[in-house]
């Protein structure tokens, strides 16, 4: 007989997250066969950069999340810049990709050992870890070397925030971005600093956090065939390598289709789309490319269809996959497969080729030149920020004001303002053709042992690194568990 298990909230993500699977037996095996991932908090971010001094976008948007600030304050600058027509020097383009690639570093490490490995190995005897649900943990006792390494993954989270500080100013909410380059003079005790940090990471990553990923995914081998998405895969690329309007990137920019997954097809954001049918927003906006899109919400109440607050992009009408996976497969890095064990593989992989190349980049620093070009955006332009946050493609877009229209410093402020994570495109609601989004679609068919305890479905979310927000969690406060079947009380 079919039943309904709600996990809410979801726990390990950033943000605010509830996901519904319907479970039954299919074939003689009992599976999702029904799901829902949903958004529960409207933030408005949108909304309060309208009227703002474009210079503020950078820093607003780092707000939507602490754990990849910096990535928002690139897309803003990004878009700010494109509305300009202005290129940043080249040091300024290196230590964005410096203080990127320590956000990158710091954010996987800190989903594999503290988000995601908890899901198979058994976690410390102490709160917040316990209590623990009675579940296939453990399967192998080489497992134990990722418990092992669970202390240190946190120490070298912090070194690499730390890193990042030493030319982002602080982390998270880096004070150097900005429209036009970057604020930060590079010094070569600077960048002898952030070389010692670096090494020590590289060291981490090669000898501990691959290693630990591997051994993983020998333990938990069926997790090659489980949580497969649609199999349709984008990335805005990112780390410029050269400057202009079309740079060559360490990361390459383009999308894969199911049909074809080893054609690497040219991405033209004319072709992205944002549903809202299910979502609630008024369907006045529906299917609007994001460049002309807005952000109207409506009473929960009203639209009965409607779970998510996330909306639904789509390329070419086609739910699309992003994250460190997409990214590599994209690249040609890693393609063996896109089920659960092949997201953190990818990420690993992706940790290492990032690190290796921050090495590079360094020694292209050049103290004593120019960081930052003056850019002002002008009235009536639009810009597009494109770039990739640890968790998969992010896209900033921005209008501005017509010159009767200014911010309080006379120049021009923001008209409208949009924003596409890459939780959105993985978690998004289904679209106006019932097409489930990515994370949906992976839950579909996955093995479920006791419904009350749901583990396998939550090593399908974690495996995506979901992040709804940076916020705090909302947590019950008598501590009872947050899977609930439908029927029983909630409390």
């Amino acid at each position: 007989m079919a039943q309904i298990t709600i996990v809410d909230p979801v726990t390990r993500i950033e943000g605010h997250m509830k996901v519904q699977v319907t479970i039954d037996t299919v074939g003689g095996k009992q599976q999702v066969t029904d799901a829902q991932c949903t958004g529960t908090q409207f933030r408005g971010f949108e909304k309060i950069l309208v009227g703002r001094d474009t210079k503020d976008a950078p820093y607003i948007t780092q707000r939507i999340c602490g754990v990849c600030p910096v990535s928002h304050g690139t897309a803003a600058s990004l878009a700010i810049e494109h509305a300009a027509g202005v290129t940043v020097p080249t040091n300024a383009r290196i230590l964005r990709n410096l203080t990127l690639g320590a956000n990158f570093i710091q954010s996987h490490i800190l989903h594999f050992y503290l988000l995601a490995a908890l899901d198979y190995i058994t976690p410390p005897a102490s709160a917040p870890w316990t209590p623990v649900w009675n579940v296939d943990l453990m399967r192998s006792a080489t497992l134990q070397q990722i418990g092992t390494n669970f202390t240190t993954a946190v120490t070298m989270r912090r070194e690499a925030h730390e890193m990042a500080a030493i030319f982002a100013g602080r982390m998270p909410g880096l004070s150097a971005i900005q429209a036009g380059g970057f604020t930060t003079k590079p010094t070569s005790t600077m960048i002898s600093t952030f070389s010692g940090y670096l090494n020590t990471l590289i060291n981490f990553i090669n000898n501990k956090y691959v290693p630990d990923v591997q051994v993983l995914a020998n333990a938990y081998s069926d997790y090659r065939q489980i949580g497969k998405g649609p199999g349709n895969l984008i990335a805005f690329g990112v780390f410029d390598l050269s400057n202009g309007s079309n740079p060559s990137r360490l990361l390459k920019r383009g999308v894969v289709y199911s049909t074809n997954p080893t054609s690497v097809q040219t991405l033209s954001t004319a072709k992205i789309t944002e549903s809202v049918t299910n979502s609630w927003y008024d369907d006045t906006t529906n299917n609007l490319n994001p460049a002309s899109g807005t952000t109207v919400t409506v009473d929960p109440a009203t639209k009965a269809n409607a779970y998510s607050w996330l909306k639904a992009p789509r390329y070419s009408n086609k739910a699309c996959e992003a994250g460190p996976l997409a990214r590599m497969w994209v690249n040609g890095d890693y393609r063996k497969g896109i089920s659960v064990m092949d997201r953190h593989m990818a990420r690993a992989l992706e940790t290492q080729k990032v690190a290796n190349a921050m090495i590079g980049w360094l020694n292209q620093l050049t103290v004593g030149g120019s960081e930052y070009s003056t850019c002002i955006a002008p009235f009536n332009a639009s810009g597009e920020g494109l770039t990739e946050a640890p968790r998969g493609a992010l896209g900033h877009w921005m209008s501005t004001s017509p010159s009767t229209t200014v911010a309080p410093n006379g120049v021009a402020s923001i008209k409208n303002y949009q924003v596409i994570t890459p939780t959105c495109w993985n978690a998004s609601p289904k679209d106006t053709a019932g097409v489930r989004g990515p994370m949906e679609q992976a839950l579909i068919g996955t093995p479920v042992s006791v419904a009350s305890q749901p583990i396998e479905v939550l090593r399908v979310v974690h495996s995506f690194d979901p992040c709804m927000s940076c916020a705090v969690h909302v947590m019950r406060p008598d501590g009872k568990p947050v899977t609930i079947i439908k029927g029983e009380p909630e409390f």
